[in-house]
């Protein structure tokens, strides 16, 4: 049985989401399965929901897509829809696979697709379970370790090294890597970056203010200025 790819349309003017249902109405294996007029919605939705590629427009109120992509770093496999030029390199930066410059060409937008099917085929993690991790392994002092990522409270950036909080271990664990490489591991449905320096579980949230988050055993995590947004839209349970 053929994979089905859920996609999700961000894009402030609605004749954008109308081209882009239209491309995506041609190919048997993408699926639009939602829409967003401005990244709070797109925000709202990625927390919700599940899916597997995005389409992103730049110059959007509020949020604008680079904004949204600095937010969400492990977001879905983004490609870039636009009629501005100047944010390619930015795009880039934030692991977008493609740009497309509005009018998108059907030709364009297949290239596009391609571009994604041929990321996925050749993902380390196949497509089913790629944002669903449960065990994070890591070496430590010689030694092979598994961590049920349900048992992870937060993580703190230490410059080349992490601090892993664990509610089930009195003392942290301190790993070599940074928080961008951990966020491709980690569950992005429980998981959210509030800060430079940390990654949140949000199923350890006991309290949110404007600045900061309570963590189930106490500690409380300073909230980014750029994070700040994402406030309203955590899903805390």
């Amino acid at each position: 049985m053929a994979l089905t790819y859920r996609c999700l349309i961000i894009d402030d003017e609605s004749p954008a989401h109308k081209a882009l249902i239209s491309h995506i109405s041609k190919f048997d294996e993408l699926e639009h399965s939602g829409s967003a007029f401005n990244g709070m919605e797109a925000i709202k939705l990625l927390n919700e929901n599940q899916y597997d590629i995005i389409f992103l427009d730049i110059n959007m109120p509020v949020i604008s897509g680079v904004e949204l992509m600095e937010l969400q770093p492990n977001r879905p496999l983004t490609i870039v829809t636009t009629a501005y030029s100047d944010f390619a390199l930015s795009a880039y930066q934030n692991d977008a696979i493609d740009y497309l410059l509005k009018p998108i060409s059907p030709d364009k937008f297949a290239k596009a697709i391609e571009k994604a099917k041929t990321y996925f085929s050749g993902n380390s993690l196949k497509k089913e379970t790629q944002t669903n991790a449960k065990i994070l392994s890591y070496r430590l002092n010689g030694q092979n370790i598994d961590m049920p990522l349900c048992d992870i409270l937060y993580i703190e950036s230490l410059g080349n090294y992490m601090k892993f909080y664990n509610c089930k271990l009195k003392s942290p664990i301190v790993i070599y890597g940074s928080l961008a490489s951990i966020s491709a591991e980690i569950d992005c449905a429980h998981f959210v970056q509030v800060h430079r320096s940390y990654i949140v579980n949000t199923t350890k949230i006991s309290a949110v203010t404007t600045k900061n988050l309570t963590i189930s055993n106490g500690d409380i995590i300073p909230v980014g200025r750029k994070y700040q947004i994402l406030l309203d839209n955590l899903p805390i349970r």
